[in-house]
């Protein structure tokens, strides 16, 4: 770890703000401009293929503009659209945190309320087929109405509560009328919302740029080394998808890695005392029951089985893209793993065996050398392109700041 000026460090190559905004070296992130064409430059990137990704597949009915992406972006920044207009899509969706939220294993909702799952990062979600890690939802036009409703996250007593509200917001006057053929509506604000999200690109790795143009200092000797573990003795590629023209680092499916299963089995017999951390590096041993007397009782869950209803899936997740990995912490469908290596440590211990584990995944048998030079490749898929992202999310103080 190199420390740098202006409270920045250097965390496998890539630059983080002491004070949680994530940068990436050689672009800095600088004061955005309201005044400037960031909407248009993110119609064009959502419009045109990005290195390393592929085209993306805009539904037919609602292809980018600018007019969307900027409503979409206010509306994702808008507190009042939670029920007591103190919770926004982008509380749980950080963009100084890569879209995701560094500090919290699980989301939190309205009044503090507990949300059963980790809050992933919205970067490249346009190129999932289904939504949420259980794959309730199948649109990003869709996806946004559980959120609004749920208990737990923005409370909202049902959807047309929401449809009302915008149309009496001055602010929205006249907005959805601009860029789509009426007033606020629950398909209108699905596809701005989408509009924004399909803009939240991004690629151009040192990976892409060492295999898709063929940059062969862009990766260093460990991260090539990593590479190959990644794709042959580690068999990580079964499931992160690495294609001839682009490699958005997922299958699309539901696998049982044992994860879930394992979870299930400490929920229902917790250990005696738990470790808790109260300051960095700082760790308690805390009674459970003194943890269970202040919590809200931790409920199970099934993973794909809560949709489809059948047994045989029991414990299954969507297998989720690698891209900006090292930036999007913590990991695993409730956040259980702070860090990349344990995750690395997990799956080299074959995952947790169990009746139902998927057969790709067993004992990898990798040294120590193994681990760090994947973890070393995983930090290679980061893109350059974030801090824009985040410049543009921030054109506007948002709503009811």
């Amino acid at each position: 770890m190199q420390t740098v000026p202006a409270g920045r460090v250097f965390v496998n190559g890539v630059a983080i703000l002491l004070a949680g905004v994530l940068l990436i070296p050689g672009s800095p992130l600088q004061a955005a401009d309201t005044k400037s064409s960031w909407a248009e430059e993110a119609s064009r990137r959502a419009s045109e293929p990005v290195l390393g990704l592929p085209k993306i597949n805009h539904p037919e009915e609602n292809q980018p503009t600018p007019g969307k992406i900027a409503l979409g972006r206010k509306l994702f920044f808008d507190r009042r659209l939670s029920i007591n207009r103190t919770m926004s899509c982008a509380m749980c969706h950080i963009p100084e945190q890569g879209f995701a939220n560094w500090e919290l294993q699980t989301a939190v909702g309205v009044e503090g309320r507990t949300v059963r799952r980790n809050a992933p990062t919205v970067l490249n979600a346009a190129f999932y087929r289904v939504l949420f890690v259980d794959g309730r939802d199948t649109s990003l036009e869709t996806q946004y109405i559980a959120p609004l409703v749920a208990r737990n996250e923005m409370a909202n007593p049902s959807a047309g509560y929401v449809v009302e509200l915008l149309r009496s917001l001055e602010d929205y006057r006249g907005a959805f009328e601009a860029n789509f053929d009426g007033g606020p509506s629950l398909d209108r604000i699905g596809k701005a919302l989408a509009a924004y999200q399909r803009s939240l690109i991004a690629g151009n790795s040192p990976f892409d740029r060492w295999l898709y143009q063929g940059d062969e200092r862009a990766l260093n000797a460990s991260q090539k080394r990593g590479l190959g573990l990644f794709k042959g003795k580690a068999g990580c590629v079964s499931c992160h998808l690495i294609e001839e023209t682009h490699a958005i680092f997922t299958d699309n499916a539901f696998h049982d890695i044992g994860y879930g299963w394992w979870r299930e089995q400490q929920r229902q017999t917790p250990r005696d005392h738990q470790q808790v951390e109260v300051a960095p590096g700082v760790v308690y041993p805390v009674p459970h029951a003194v943890i269970a007397s202040v919590s809200e009782k931790q409920q199970p869950d099934l993973g794909r089985y809560e949709v489809t209803q059948d047994p045989d899936d029991r414990w299954k997740f969507r297998t989720p893209s690698l891209r900006n990995v090292a930036v999007t912490p913590p990991y695993m469908h409730d956040g259980g793993f702070a860090q990349l290596k344990d995750v690395l440590r997990f799956y080299n211990e074959g995952g947790r065996a169990h009746d139902g584990l998927d057969p790709v995944i067993r004992p990898l048998e990798l040294s120590d050398r193994d681990l760090r030079d994947l973890e070393a490749f995983l930090t290679a898929l980061t893109s350059p392109d974030i801090p824009r992202l985040i410049e543009e999310a921030r054109t506007a103080v948002p709503d009811n700041w």
